[in-house]
């Protein structure tokens, strides 16, 4: 009864909380614009661009990123220790000077991204293909990373 009483907010049905939600989205929207002040100074925020997967088996760490509109030679990659760089500029063709975006949500600008993998990787063995927007990578672990099968003895 008492968590029915909470949510019986006057004039607050379902469609009028999520029409404020979408209202609050749009007006954040319009003020980070603002605060940026227009699409060629903006970065991309690290941590969201590239989207990527991680994935191991034995000997090796896999790497697919989502790059779409971007080509190989756009893209830098660099390893160290256990680390992975991803880093480029993405560049999005414009609309012209005189076009009212109605919806915003592809950026351009420079991005970069450093991932630690789960082990140490061998920085010579790096295997770099991109197909159609996605960028998959083959990481092979160092020795010292690969699990160690150990011979129990009898005495």
């Amino acid at each position: 009864m008492l968590a029915r009483r909470m949510f019986d907010l006057p004039g607050m049905g379902w469609k009028n909380a999520f029409a404020e939600m979408e209202r609050m989205r749009r007006e954040m929207d319009r003020l980070s614009y603002a605060l940026f002040s227009g699409p060629q100074s903006r970065p991309i925020s690290s941590g969201v661009f590239p989207a990527l997967n991680i994935t191991e088996d034995k000997d090796n760490y896999y790497v697919r990123a989502e790059l779409p509109g971007m080509k190989a030679d756009e893209i830098n990659l660099q390893v160290e220790a256990r680390n992975l760089g991803i880093s480029g500029e993405r560049k999005i063709h414009s609309e012209g000077e005189n076009v009212k975006y109605h919806r915003r949500e592809r950026e351009a600008g420079k991005f970069a991204r450093v991932i630690e993998l789960p082990g140490e990787i061998d920085a010579d063995n790096v295997d770099a293909h991109m197909v159609n927007g996605v960028l998959s990578l083959t990481i092979h672990k160092s020795e010292a990373a690969k699990p160690k099968q150990i011979i129990i003895k009898t005495v």
